[in-house]
């Protein structure tokens, strides 16, 4: 049986984590402030602050503060994370093609049980 490539794994563990694909399919639009990601993701704001800081851990985030009053944070995307472009949007254009309403609705109506 071949080794699965720890690189891969890696990669795939930290694209799994919940609400990452998301955060980064909200960054490729464009430097967002902490405040529009929370409004525009179903995600606690808790919960958004811990993935960003693992998202610019791993050099795929870069926060940017400005002093300004009241203290200004955009988030965007690094070259590193700008890469991940063609990966997120190949995602979409597979549940495009693959996932179903149906699916979907069943996974909201689980969620809801």
């Amino acid at each position: 049986m071949e080794k699965l490539c720890p690189r891969f794994e890696k990669a795939m563990g930290l694209l799994s984590t919940r609400w990452v694909g998301l955060i980064l399919f909200e960054l490729l639009k464009g430097t967002k402030r902490f405040s529009e990601m929370e409004a525009d993701l179903p995600i606690s704001g808790r919960l958004l602050s811990d993935r960003l800081k693992l998202l610019e851990k791993e050099g795929i985030v870069e926060r940017n503060i400005y002093s300004e009053f009241p203290v200004r944070i955009e988030y965007s995307l690094s070259q590193k994370g700008k890469d991940l472009e063609p990966v997120i949007k190949e995602i979409q254009c597979w549940a495009d093609g693959h996932i179903t309403a149906e699916e979907i609705q069943k996974d909201e109506d689980k969620q809801k049980d």
